[in-house]
């Protein structure tokens, strides 16, 4: 990448050498693009040696390090976080590294995080489908209301007596499309059987707006997935196929919990709301944000809108 003072980008680098190839003299052009004749000349030796590709900027990245750690200590660091899922602290010691290299691997190699693995074969369990509609993740979330004094988030826990909290529940209907993160949320009072069959058929037509077919869906295994008829009625209408996680591997469906937790800090106690209802006037304003302006660190800072948008031209 160019500094910020640079004179020439790489197209001001092939309009040199365009200018150079109609014959005007050298030194004239250097002078007209506020550029030295050696830095003129320097690119021209580079174009004649490797044609357009090499005005293109060049890594900074040593092709060689004699300090870079062997290969081989690499896969061992790999292969012993994979079978004993321990963190740099306990296997530095062990492989006689400097428990901050080990890191840097882990890192380096995606696996720095233990969320982020199967829990029995240590694999990581990472996957994007490769257009939107392919897969459709739901999840439900369990959430207290809001009492009339404030929830103990802000009050403390001092005279909240736990269990049910005395204002009841509400529960968020969740579904994120798993190519471009879309999400579509809903809140109901309970999560039976009919009540998700409600939200996918919601959800659907949802998707269907953004020019989004639902081709399969995901859910774990709640009872209200897979033993409620009127719900397998509501993914054949919508010409879909219904597919469970595994048990005990929650992190199939990890695009949909890690939103709840986004939604969870972002919306529901991101702030002190007055009253449940006013709670549940700003959802739709913050969803808003998060499909068309949030940056997402998996689409590369763009927002989910940005990938329909892209994929489908249709988004609005």
């Amino acid at each position: 990448m160019h500094h910020a003072n640079a004179r020439l980008t790489v197209h001001g680098r092939r309009e040199l050498i365009t200018r150079i190839q109609r014959g005007r003299p050298i030194a004239h052009i250097a002078a007209d693009m506020g550029i030295s004749r050696a830095t003129a000349y320097k690119w021209l030796r580079r174009f004649r040696s490797g044609g357009l590709e090499s005005l293109k900027d060049s890594s900074s990245r040593p092709r060689h390090c004699r300090h870079a750690l062997p290969a081989r200590t690499v896969q061992r660091i790999l292969r012993l976080r994979r079978h004993w899922r321990r963190g740099p602290h306990r296997l530095g010691p062990v492989l006689g590294v400097p428990r901050s290299t080990v890191y840097g691997v882990l890192r380096r190699h995606g696996v720095s995080r233990l969320r982020d693995n199967d829990r029995s074969t240590g694999i990581p369990v990472r996957y994007v489908r490769d257009r939107p509609g392919e897969l459709l993740h739901l999840d439900v979330k369990k959430l207290g209301r809001i009492p009339l004094d404030g929830g103990h988030r802000f009050r403390g826990r001092q005279g909240v007596v736990r269990g049910r909290p005395a204002e009841g529940y509400e529960y968020l209907h969740v579904a994120v499309d798993d190519a471009s993160r879309l999400a579509f949320v809903r809140v109901f009072p309970d999560e039976g059987g009919a009540t998700t069959a409600r939200f996918l058929l919601e959800a659907g037509a949802f998707y269907a707006h953004q020019g989004i077919r639902i081709e399969r869906i995901l859910t774990d295994r709640a009872l209200a997935y897979t033993r409620s008829t009127v719900f397998q009625q509501a993914v054949v209408t919508l010409g879909a196929r219904h597919k469970t996680t595994r048990p005990y591997r929650p992190q199939t469906n990890g695009k949909a919990e890690r939103f709840i937790r986004t939604l969870l800090d972002e919306w529901a106690y991101a702030r002190l709301y007055p009253s449940n209802d006013h709670r549940l006037s700003q959802l739709p304003r913050w969803l808003a944000f998060y499909n068309s302006r949030r940056p997402h660190t998996a689409l590369g800072g763009r927002p989910p809108a940005a990938v329909v948008n892209n994929v489908q031209k249709n988004y609005s």
